[in-house]
């Protein structure tokens, strides 16, 4: 990479790149990560820090990923090669016990500079060549071993023990093409204005920002760069909190329709017709959710809730309420699938009498376009109350008469933005968010921090339970059979299964869930497909004579809906579907559950899939299949699932295991977490305190009038989730 000097002291973080480091560079760091302004890249914090004597250990270097390691060269030896003309020149690097291979194709000038003894940087991609890692046409940069001798010893001392800092890299821009980048940018940039207030960075002991923009960067000792993640760490979190609570207050600001069911109406009308008592926590949170209704300002609430705990009934509850004041409710589903079985699920609830009132009415983009157009106009003429459908309910071609409720389900699946956007659609209606992935307090904080939240984790009266065992085949393999046994065994009883695969065919995850997980520890082969798995079951001389379907996203959503509605009605036995069937999907003769090749799926998604089952007074049964090896990460995962049916307490072990973890990622907020430094699995107190503090800087100056640096910082936050939602759309 190639870059002029910028003029010192000149440049903001919201300099642009390419002012400062050329065209090259600039469009180099943007396509790599997005970065665009100086405030970018300096916010691409170090992942770690070497000693100039500290060696990287091989042996830990995972296989097929980009690797930036320190290491000390042991010989070089250059031969020709056998098929073509041509040599290689390989260099064997060392960590004291372990060997890494650095192989270069007609390059035996490297010999030149990899001399034994000479240790330095060394970036690639791992690979295996015949049981043996290497690193092939790495890029490296060698440290001079020559100390300084032009300047006093402490200069010596300082270039001996200062910590290298290594940074998250690609293929094509190298952790020391990032540092030099950095370089430029820290000498051009000017002041910084504090984004924390005063009184909040002394009370904590906090460096100014610009100094710890220095310090994480530029370390001179370890000290430094702990000092300065401290207090990089802590604005994360309080910028963070800051646009969360501003975005709870301005909800709050705007005036909302009092919606409140009067005696007689829909709503007592329907709780008059339940064959059910409602649990204790349905009932709590149903309280809350009415008390919020019949409030002048827009409810922004969310309910959590354990796997079959009964959320819908408490969303309808509310709906009825809305409905009866002559308002309108939109369920947002993230799947086909999970709309159409709730209006099935709604319109069985309601009986035919309520639901001619009310009209529960579908809308998702694979309706034929005449039916699409009927329910569109039953929406906008008010007609429809009740109105369920996906992402089509977002569209310039759904309007509403009078949106008086946004219930948006599965939460994770989708983003701020498309809850706004739904929103938007009415005048400042109420908002209820359903989500059946437990969620701990400091991701609640996080993620959720615009919302109160709710919890119902009791579960309704006459479950018969779920029994949940691992099935290793790597040490068991002829227990395969054996689940097949299993599952004939059930269905022979009359009930019904189902079976999960990671894939739809051979090497084609699922497209209309979320993306299969990647490979655990070690490579178990490719991925379980419907397609294979369908064909090996079929020709299962027990199950010869039963009715099995497919069900994945690439269907249409008629022959989805058919599917499901057969299964639904007993008209099939069982059903091999990816995570289409992860949610909601009710089926309470379904009694098995077998995931195949479950390591490649996350704890929350096992959690739900095994919640299909056991939904009645048949007892469920889930078996989760690997191929993975005992004492592996992967395999504790499975264990802790089979361990428990608590989601509260899965979600909890599920933290533990993840440590660094993507925790805010796909099974959270449907997008990679765009969190540096903060780790909600690690860093729960500080962002308490940074919520506590931003609260009262708040409450003091809700404009932030008085803290422009704040306001910028926000500002910055809220631009990068507009141009994430931008790219996604």
């Amino acid at each position: 990479m190639t870059a002029d000097r910028a003029v010192a002291g000149t440049a903001t973080l919201d300099t642009k790149l390419s002012g400062l480091l050329g065209g090259r560079t600039a469009q180099a760091l943007q396509r790599a990560w997005g970065h665009v302004t100086v405030g970018d890249l300096l916010a691409h914090y170090p992942r770690r820090y070497a000693q100039r004597g500290e060696l990287t250990a091989l042996a830990e270097l995972p296989l097929e990923e980009n690797v930036t390691i320190v290491a000390e060269v042991l010989e070089v030896r250059e031969r020709t090669m056998r098929s073509r003309r041509g040599s290689i020149l390989e260099a064997k690097i060392s960590d004291g016990t372990g060997i890494l291979t650095l192989t270069f194709f007609n390059q035996k000038w490297r010999a030149n500079e990899l001399k034994p003894g000479i240790r330095g940087m060394f970036a690639g991609k791992v690979s295996d060549y015949r049981g043996t890692r290497q690193l092939a046409h790495p890029d490296y940069q060698l440290f001079d071993d020559t100390l300084p001798t032009d300047g006093p010893d402490a200069a010596a001392v300082r270039w001996a023990t200062a910590p290298i800092p290594i940074y998250p890299a690609t293929g094509s821009v190298s952790s020391w093409n990032l540092q030099n980048a950095i370089e430029i940018v820290l000498d051009g940039l000017g002041p910084v204005d504090d984004p924390l207030p005063e009184s909040v960075r002394r009370a904590r002991g906090l460096l100014a920002h610009r100094e710890a923009l220095q310090l994480v960067h530029r370390p001179e000792h370890e000290a430094d760069w702990k000092a300065a993640q401290r207090t990089l760490r802590f604005t994360e979190a309080f910028v963070l909190q800051a646009v969360l609570l501003e975005r709870r207050a301005a909800a709050r600001a705007h005036e909302a329709v009092r919606r409140t069911p009067a005696p007689g109406g829909l709503l007592e009308r329907f709780e008059s017709t339940l064959p059910f008592e409602l649990t204790d926590d349905q009932l709590a949170v149903g309280g809350e959710i009415l008390s919020d209704l019949a409030e002048p300002v827009p409810m922004n609430r969310l309910v959590q809730g354990e796997v079959g705990s009964g959320k819908t009934v408490v969303a309808l509850r509310a709906m009825l309420a809305v409905a009866e004041s002559g308002g309108q409710a939109a369920l947002l589903a993230p799947t086909e699938v999970l709309a159409a079985q709730h209006l099935r699920s709604i319109a069985r609830m309601l009986g035919p009498e309520l639901s001619a009132e009310v009209m529960p009415t579908l809308v998702t983009g694979q309706m034929p376009a005449a039916d699409r157009r009927r329910a569109a106009l039953r929406v906008a003429a008010g007609q429809a109350r009740i109105v369920v459908g996906t992402h089509a309910l977002l569209g310039d071609t759904t309007s509403f008469a009078d949106l008086g409720l946004v219930v948006v389900d599965e939460q994770h699946r989708f983003g701020v933005e498309q809850r706004e956007a739904l929103r938007l659609k009415g005048r400042h209606p109420h908002v209820l968010v359903l989500t059946a992935t437990p969620i701990p307090r400091t991701v609640a904080m996080t993620v959720f921090g615009d919302l109160d939240v709710s919890t119902i984790r009791q579960l309704p009266a006459g479950r018969a339970g779920i029994e949940t065992h691992v099935v290793p085949l790597a040490e068991r393999p002829g227990w395969r059979a054996r689940v097949w046994e299993r599952l004939a065994e059930e269905l022979e009883q009359g009930r019904q299964a189902f079976v999960v695969c990671p894939a739809i065919e051979p090497k084609v995850a699922e497209d209309d869930g979320e993306p299969v997980e990647a490979e655990g520890e070690g490579d178990t082969g490719p991925a379980a497909s419907v397609a294979s798995v369908l064909a090996e079951l079929r020709e299962h001389p027990r199950l010869g004579d039963v009715r099995i379907a497919p069900l994945h996203g690439r269907m249409g959503a008629d022959e989805k809906d058919d599917t499901m509605r057969a299964f639904a009605a007993g008209d099939l036995d069982v059903l091999v579907a990816t995570t289409v069937i992860e949610v909601g999907v009710d089926v309470p003769n379904a009694s098995t559950m077998v995931v195949v090749d479950a390591d490649r799926f996350g704890v929350s998604q096992l959690h739900q899939l095994r919640g299909r089952v056991g939904r009645g007074a048949v007892p469920g049964l889930c078996l989760l299949v690997t191929r993975t090896e005992a004492a592996t990460l992967a395999r504790e995962r499975l264990e802790a699932v089979a361990g428990t049916l608590d989601g509260f307490e899965l979600a909890r072990v599920d933290l533990e295991l993840r440590q660094e973890g993507d925790v805010l990622g796909a099974t959270q907020s449907g997008r990679r977490t765009s969190l540096k430094l903060l780790r909600v699995t690690r860093h729960g107190e500080v962002i308490a305190d940074a919520r506590e503090a931003a609260a009262e800087v708040l409450r003091d100056d809700p404009k932030l009038a008085a803290h422009p640096a704040l306001a910028a910082a926000v500002r910055r936050r809220l631009d990068d989730e507009a141009s994430e939602y931008l790219s996604r759309g």
